[in-house]
């Protein structure tokens, strides 16, 4: 296929998915002209094109729009109208869809509050809540290109063209269930092995808090749909960081579990017959309590009993329990119970992280420690290391799936991917990758003996570890040079949860004149650090825990956020009393 013929089906594709927005929800070419120079997209922003009913909709988080419809103070064709048309101007003005299908989700929305009246009681405990998906879970009747331009009108990994269209991925098919609405899929980059979101059907995606950043990649159309509040609850995937950059970048909270956890089946996956690091479904929220929200919620349907892949592993309240008992509604430690204690990993000693993350890790370290927990310095075996064996083992193919991808349409690899591991080249021998494969296992091995021996010297061990997402807030385009802080993650298969903790700001994160680059790649990443253009870019954080511990880590980011938001002196977290619980059930 020819540049023209590429490019035409593309420009189709673009032209086909703003046809499915109603025409009063139409943006003038002023208007769209206005945004395109707009610095920050969000709050006030895009509230000026959406109805004082919608923003009050659209000002609620999941737990509060699942309650009102419960009680009946809410429809759900009301929350689904206003999160349609939020996600609509989202669009826009953000470029951040690639599948629309409104009018289906308001006719499910009309289907489930008929059954609300007739039944006076909720489907599910998702009834009526619009849910946003990442453009690699097939949905009945829709596309899912997944950023290739070949699977225009098709979908991602289905063989059997006469499926096209008919299969659903087992995570869709829960969230209905569940009583959930389903109305777009969020963008990605091309190949789905990109740190930022770019392909050749939309193009980019930057970041709605400030457009001379990246919204972070590869569920970076979630993130920035969430940015926007054109969603309040969303489904992702990460294998290196997909969830969490974008989380963090849009200044929302996700979590990646354990691969395993959840179901990937029927999903779009590059690659797919790797499986010694798979993908993991990911989630992504406004609200912490969101998560775990999502996370009960999916579980309750046993998906192992659909996916063998899957442990069946049901959500463990009592692990919830346990760690919310030992804090206040403030987060501050409970008397007479073990306060938490935290690793704070502050640098990864290859790549320095820029000031505001700097800041950002000390205003939690505060927090945490004015809470009444312990905190200590975690020193762990190279991420570095991590980071080369797990990079090697999932691109082996030598992107094979990728350039057999691309083919379909004859579109170019992106520019960007071009210096990233995604040219064509011979595979890796086998030997070699067994034995990268046996240097994961060990790393696991050395990486959980650290983890241990921090009981040593007080008889407790850490029960979870505060670092970066990436030495940079919300990065420049073209300038994110260093993924370990999250992929060394995905060789371990952690449990690792985000939270968002401040933004840049040009006045307190000045550039250090004095630091002293550790290497090249160090060098190169503070010489990217320009206070101006970074002012506004969200900071965020990981918290980590071990294999299949969400209910942990989840858990454990609830009291870290309330302490964050103590220490910050918030309304929100100042009316609870000190001696209150936090919330464990949802």
């Amino acid at each position: 296929m020819d540049p023209e013929e590429w490019n035409a089906r593309a420009t189709a594709k673009r032209a086909s998915i703003l046809a499915k927005i109603k025409p009063e929800w139409r943006l003038s070419p002023e208007d769209i002209a206005k945004a395109s120079t707009q610095r920050d997209l969000t709050g006030p922003f895009i509230q000026q094109f959406l109805g004082a009913d919608d923003i009050s909709i659209l000002s609620m988080d999941s737990l509060q729009l699942v309650e009102g419809i419960g009680k009946g103070s809410l429809t759900s064709l009301q929350v689904t109208t206003a999160f349609c048309r939020a996600a609509a101007v989202a669009h826009q003005i953000g470029n951040c869809l690639h599948e629309i299908f409104f009018d289906e989700a308001l006719e499910r929305a009309k289907q489930l509050d008929e059954y609300y009246e007739k039944h006076r009681v909720t489907l599910g405990p998702l009834h009526g809540l619009p849910v946003s998906l990442k453009d690699q879970f097939h949905v009945k009747g829709v596309d899912t290109t997944a950023g290739y331009v070949g699977y225009i009108g098709g979908n991602m990994g289905i063989k059997d063209p006469s499926r096209t269209h008919q299969v659903e991925s087992q995570i869709a098919t829960e969230l209905r269930s569940l009583g959930a609405v389903l109305y777009c899929k969020t963008s990605v980059p091309q190949t789905l092995f990109y740190i930022e979101t770019k392909n050749n059907i939309i193009g980019e995606t930057l970041n709605p808090n400030n457009r001379n950043l990246s919204c972070g990649g590869s569920s970076g159309g979630e993130g920035a749909l969430m940015a926007l509040r054109g969603s309040t609850l969303g489904v992702g995937a990460d294998i290196g960081g997909s969830v969490r950059i974008p989380a963090a970048f849009n200044g929302v909270f996700g979590i990646k579990p354990t691969p395993g956890r959840f179901s990937c089946k029927d999903a779009a996956i590059t690659n797919a017959g790797q499986t010694a690091y798979p993908m993991t479904v990911g989630f992504f929220s406004t609200s912490v309590d969101g998560i775990g929200f999502m996370l009960k919620s999916i579980l309750s349907t046993q998906p192992w009993i659909q996916d063998p892949a899957v442990v069946p592993m049901p959500f463990r309240q009592e692990i919830v329990d346990e760690y919310l008992a030992r804090a206040n509604a403030d987060g501050t430690a409970k008397q007479g119970h073990t306060p938490l204690k935290l690793g704070i990993f502050k640098t990864d000693r290859v790549v320095e992280p820029h000031p505001p993350i700097t800041r950002g890790l000390k205003m939690v370290t505060h927090a945490i420690e004015s809470a009444g927990h312990k905190v200590v310095d975690w020193a762990p075996p190279s991420h570095e290391t991590a980071k080369k064996i797990h990079l090697s083992i999932i691109t082996a193919d030598g992107a094979e799936d990728v350039h057999k991808q691309l083919k379909l349409s004859g579109e170019p690899l992106i520019p960007e991917l071009e210096t990233r591991g995604m040219r064509a080249r011979p595979p890796m021998e086998l030997l070699k990758f067994q034995d990268l494969a046996s240097k994961g296992l060990e790393f696991e091995a050395h990486y959980s003996d650290y983890w241990n021996s921090t009981a040593n010297d007080d008889g407790q061990i850490v029960d979870a570890v505060i670092m970066p997402v990436a030495p940079h807030a919300a990065v420049i385009p073209g300038k994110y040079y260093h993924i370990d802080y999250t992929e060394a993650l995905n060789l371990l298969n952690y449990s690792v949860a985000v939270i968002p903790v401040t933004k840049a700001d040009k006045n307190l994160d000045p550039y250090d004149c004095g630091h002293q680059p550790l290497n090249g790649k160090d060098e190169k990443n503070w010489k990217a650090y320009d206070p101006e253009l970074y002012h506004g870019g969200p900071v965020g954080v990981q918290i980590v825990a071990r294999k299949f511990e969400e209910e942990k880590v989840w858990a454990i980011s609830k009291i870290i956020h309330a302490a964050l938001e103590r220490a910050k002196g918030s309304p929100s977290s100042t009316q609870s009393p000190s001696h209150g619980d936090i919330s464990a059930r949802l």
